[in-house]
């Protein structure tokens, strides 16, 4: 980061440091969460409570030798060193292992200005370079005045950390919003084709002979359910039993990425996140050399790989993708909304998990993928439940899109805020 402006050890602009590792902490079944350096991820403004563990508020009150404060910034330590979060208002959670937490002292500088700094490439680089060549990577609490923080007015610090938290934190916003479209989708393919409360038609509550039933839950409202031998459990009577084959294919349609547009999305096992309709992050098949396959909108992205077999997405445009990840493709579009809710499923990832376990690098079979069996409701439920979930992944294909574009400009503009190329009126 060329610059010519004056710069500061980033050791001179803090207040205090809150270091809580060495011995490990005792956790407990409950109580505060307790997160980890999986948790500070650069795609979100504060940590996300993943695979937490929980500390008793005995221990929250004894043990730690500091505890976090709003507008501190986590700062990882070890594995992937630099990765840095703002923490909240209020305080959520509590810390030790492989980060601490760094109080910006703002007399001197701007909280949110010292964010936006370590969330650089210049400061990424300069870490990295650091510790080339370790098993480990691994960043010394003694090392941080390595890294110098260009001085700038109060003014131009409060500009530029506002400016970089206001992008982040529409990002973050069209990420909650995604979140609760994802867990709605989740939620009615639960009520109407697991426990099969959908709502009854007009038809069934005429045969039923209690027509005021309309529009209530099917089972709970007394709907006949049968035993079926196949899936060893009841379903609603008139449903037919599918397996996953008779609804989707598996598309290997390869291309190769120099024949099509630069700009067109590529997806590498990266960008895809746990069992989630929407991806947080893609590139430009610019970037990409070898051979790929091509997905289309509404198709379902699956991790071959028995680590990545969780590695599940919905996309929202066309594109390529690696060749490690299966792409799955409705037969007809009636069952789009379907494929999607049933890939998702607990039921199916712990199903195609132990399918090819015990291989020293299991790999996703579609041969057997394509025999998993389900209930399949009829056309008029699931002309319903296209109608409910398709506009639900429509509106997080929008709010996905329009996040790809907010980091883009965040991130080309973040270098020319702090080297003085561009100011913020």
């Amino acid at each position: 980061m060329k610059s010519s402006f004056a710069r500061e050890p980033i050791g001179k602009l803090l207040k205090a440091i809150v270091d809580n590792r060495g011995k490990t902490v005792p956790t407990a079944d409950d109580g505060i969460p307790l997160i980890a350096t999986n948790c500070i991820k650069e795609s979100s403004l504060y940590p996300t409570f993943e695979n937490i563990r929980y500390v008793s508020e005995k221990t929250h009150r004894t043990w730690f030798r500091a505890h976090l404060q709003p507008e501190d910034i986590l700062f990882v330590n070890k594995g992937t060193p630099g990765r840095v979060c703002m923490v909240p208002d209020p305080v959520n959670f509590c810390a030790a292992q492989d980060m601490i937490g760094l109080r910006a002292d703002r007399s001197k500088v701007y909280p949110r200005y010292l964010f936006a700094f370590l969330r650089s490439d210049w400061v990424k680089e300069t870490i990295r370079n650091y510790h080339v060549g370790l098993v480990i990577p691994h960043f010394k609490k003694q090392d941080l005045d390595t890294i110098t923080v260009p001085k700038r007015s109060n003014d131009e610090q409060k500009a530029i950390g506002d400016l970089y938290f206001l992008l982040s934190e529409k990002i973050e916003i069209n990420n909650r919003i995604n979140e609760e479209l994802e867990g709605m989708a989740k939620l009615l393919y639960d009520y109407w084709f697991v426990q099969f409360d959908f709502p009854i038609t007009a038809a069934q509550a005429a045969a039923m002979g209690k027509p005021k039933l309309e529009g209530k839950p099917y089972r709970a409202s007394g709907g006949k359910m049968i035993y079926n031998q196949v899936l060893k459990r009841e379903i609603p009577e008139a449903w037919e039993i599918s397996d996953l084959g008779g609804i989707c294919n598996s598309v290997r349609d390869t291309v190769d990425p120099a024949a099509v547009a630069a700009a067109t999305p590529y997806v590498g096992l990266e960008h895809v996140p746990r069992r989630q309709f929407f991806l947080d992050a893609w590139e430009s098949a610019e970037l990409v050399k070898s051979l790929k396959s091509s997905f289309l909108k509404g198709d379902i992205l699956f991790g071959k790989l028995r680590p990545y077999f969780h590695k599940v997405v919905k996309v929202a445009m066309d594109g390529i993708c690696t060749s490690e990840l299966l792409v799955l493709r409705a037969k007809e579009p009636k069952f789009e909304a379907l494929i999607g809710s049933i890939v998702f499923s607990d039921i199916f990832v712990e199903s195609t998990s132990k399918q090819w376990g015990g291989a020293q690098m299991p790999r996703a079979d579609w041969k057997r993928m394509e025999e998993f069996k389900f209930p399949l409701p009829p056309d008029d439920l699931l002309k319903v439940f296209n109608e409910r979930i398709l506009p639900l992944c429509e509106l997080g294909g929008s709010n996905q899109q329009q996040n790809q574009e907010l980091t883009k400009l965040r991130d080309w503009l973040l270098p020319m805020l702090m080297n003085g190329q561009v100011t913020v009126g």
